[in-house]
C-alpha cells in the first residue's frame, strides 16, 4: 500500500539513504510512524533514473562491531514514495507542497548548502540555493493553504554546521525579505514551522563496487545499483524548544533509534567532536610514527589501543558536560567504531588539515583538563608532540617548533607552559622512540 508522502527530503545522496531513510523505513516497519517520503533532487548535477529503475526500492547494508562482534545486516528501503528533479519538472516539486499530509522537511545539501545568494531570484525555477528553493516551496504550501495555523512544517537539516536549523531558517527569511514576499508568510515562517537543530553521526561508504557482487547475492532482489554500505553505529539529535511537539509527531526513538530529542544539541556535538573526533586526531600521528596505516592496525596493538583508551575515558570523557555513564557508553562506541574490520580509515586520509582540527576538536579539552586538574593531559600532548614531529619531517623544520609560526600560533603557543612541556616531549620521543615513552606513560612514568 502506498504511503502518504509526510517528508520531503532534499538530496538522494548516500548519508540520507542510509542515515535518515533507513531509520524512517525501520519506524514504518515497527509501526510507530506510517510516513512515505518524497526525494527532492537540490543541485542540477545528476538524475534520479535508477530510482526508477528499482521502482523506489534499494537496500542498506550496515557492517561494524556490536558488543564486542562483528555484525552484518541489511534492510530493504520500501519508505521512498517518489523522485522529484525541480529543474525537469518545477510543477511537481510545487506539487510536493502541496501535500495535505506533509509534515517534515529533511536535507542534506552539503555544509556548503546552507548559504544566502543574494543575487538569487524568487522568479528562478527552481531557486539557485537550497534556502531559496526551500523558501519557494514553504511559500506553495502558505498560499495554498491560506496561511493555516496547523500546515507549517517540522524542517529537519542534517548538513554538518552547527546552529544548522537556525541559520536555515534565518536565510528563509532573508529570502522573504529580498523578495518582498508578504509579512503574513514570514509571521507563518517564524510561528508555525520548526527548524531543529540537528547532530547526525554516521559513517557512511557508499555503495560497495568491489564487493557488489558477492553482497547481492545476499539480498532479496539480487542486483542493486542504489546499495548503500554504512556502520551500524548512529546517532541524530534533535534540538528545539518545543521538542516534545517534535518528538510526539517523529517518534522514532520509539521504534528503538538512537534519536535524542532535546532543548539543546550543544552537550551531544562536545561529545562527539571531543570522544571521536578529538581521538581520531590524537591518535594519527602517534599510530602513524608508530608504523600503521590505518586505524584498524592501531587498534590491534596493544600499546596504542591502551594509549587511545587512556586519552579517551581518563583524559577527554571527563570534560564532556554529560552524565558520566553517557559519556562512557558513547567512549565504548568510539572503540569499536575504531575497530570496525569492514572500514579501511586510512590514518593520512585523517591527518589533513591537523593544526586546525586540533585547534577545534582537542584544544578544548586540554584547557578544561588543565583547568579542573592543573597539569596539562600527557596522552594528549603526546599526540601533539607527536603532530609537530610529523610536521617537522615534511616541512624542513629541525628547530621543535620555534621557528614555525603555523604550529605555534597565538592559539597554540599563547597557552601558557604548553611549548615547553611538548617540546621536552619531542625531545624524549627523539631521545627514547615513540613507543618507549607511550609505554612509559601507560605505567605511570608521566606522572
Amino acid at each position: 500500500m502506498k504511503k502518504n508522502i509526510e517528508i520531503a527530503q532534499f538530496g538522494e545522496g548516500n548519508f540520507l539513504r542510509a542515515f535518515a531513510d533507513e531509520m524512517i523505513d525501520a519506524a514504518n516497519k515497527a509501526e510507530v510512524f506510517d510516513g512515505g517520503v518524497a526525494i527532492i533532487k537540490p543541485i542540477p548535477l545528476g538524475d534520479l533514473s535508477k530510482f526508477e529503475a528499482q521502482g523506489l526500492k534499494y537496500n542498506v547494508v550496515l557492517r561494524g562491531m556490536q558488543n564486542g562482534e562483528a555484525v552484518v545486516t541489511h534492510r530493504r528501503i520500501d519508505c521512498i514514495c517518489s523522485v522529484v528533479d525541480p529543474y525537469v519538472d518545477f510543477s511537481a516539486y510545487l506539487g510536493i507542497a502541496r501535500g495535505e499530509a506533509l509534515r517534515f522537511v529533511i536535507s542534506n545539501t552539503t555544509e556548503a548548502g546552507i548559504a544566502f545568494d543574494a543575487a538569487d531570484a524568487f522568479e528562478n525555477k527552481p531557486a539557485h540555493s537550497f534556502p531559496g528553493k526551500l523558501t519557494q516551496f514553504l511559500y506553495e504550501r502558505y498560499v495554498f493553504f491560506a496561511g493555516a495555523a496547523d500546515k507549517g512544517l517540522i524542517v529537519l537539516p542534517a548538513e554538518l554546521i552547527e546552529q544548522n536549523g537556525s541559520k536555515l531558517r534565518d536565510f528563509v527569511l532573508d529570502y522573504i525579505k529580498l523578495w518582498a514576499l508578504p509579512d503574513a508568510f514570514a509571521a507563518w515562517v517564524r510561528d508555525t514551522c520548526l527548524f531543529c537543530n540537528t547532530l547526525v553521526d554516521r559513517i557512511v561508504s557508499g555503495y560497495p563496487a568491489d564487493e557488489a557482487q558477492e553482497l547481492a547475492r545476499t539480498l532479496p532482489d539480487g542486483r542493486d545499483d542504489l546499495m548503500v554500505v554504512g556502520e551500524p553505529f548512529g546517532l541524530w539529535v534533535i534540538a528545539h524548544e518545543r521538542y516534545e511537539a517534535v518528538q510526539a509527531a517523529f517518534p522514532l526513538d520509539k521504534a528503538g533509534l538512537p534519536v535524542v530529542f532535546c532543548a539543546d544539541e550543544t552537550p551531544y556535538r562536545v561529545r562527539k567532536v571531543r570522544l571521536l573526533n578529538g581521538a581520531h586526531t590524537t591518535m594519527v600521528f602517534a599510530a602513524h610514527l608508530s608504523g600503521f596505516e590505518t586505524v584498524g592496525e592501531a587498534m590491534a596493538d596493544a600499546t596504542m589501543r591502551a594509549f587511545v583508551k587512556r586519552v579517551l575515558y581518563d583524559e577527554i570523557a571527563p570534560t564532556v558536560p554529560l552524565g558520566i555513564q553517557e559519556v562512557r557508553a558513547f567512549a565504548d562506541s568510539v572503540i569499536e567504531r575504531f575497530d570496525n574490520p569492514f572500514i579501511k580509515h586510512r590514518l593520512l586520509s585523517i591527518a589533513l588539515n591537523s593544526v586546525s582540527k586540533w585547534k577545534t576538536r582537542v584544544m578544548p579539552t586540554l584547557l578544561d583538563y588543565q583547568a579542573a586538574t592543573g597539569n596539562f593531559p600527557s596522552g594528549i600532548c603526546l599526540g601533539l608532540a607527536a603532530m609537530k614531529i610529523f610536521y617537522d619531517k615534511n616541512t624542513g623544520d629541525t628547530q621543535d617548533g620555534a621557528d614555525f609560526p603555523l604550529f605555534w600560533d597565538a592559539e597554540i603557543g599563547g597557552v601558557a607552559g604548553l611549548k615547553d612541556y611538548v617540546c621536552s616531549m619531542i625531545t624524549e620521543i627523539q631521545a627514547l622512540g615513540l613507543q618507549e615513552v607511550l609505554l612509559n606513560q601507560l605505567s605511570g612514568g608521566d606522572q
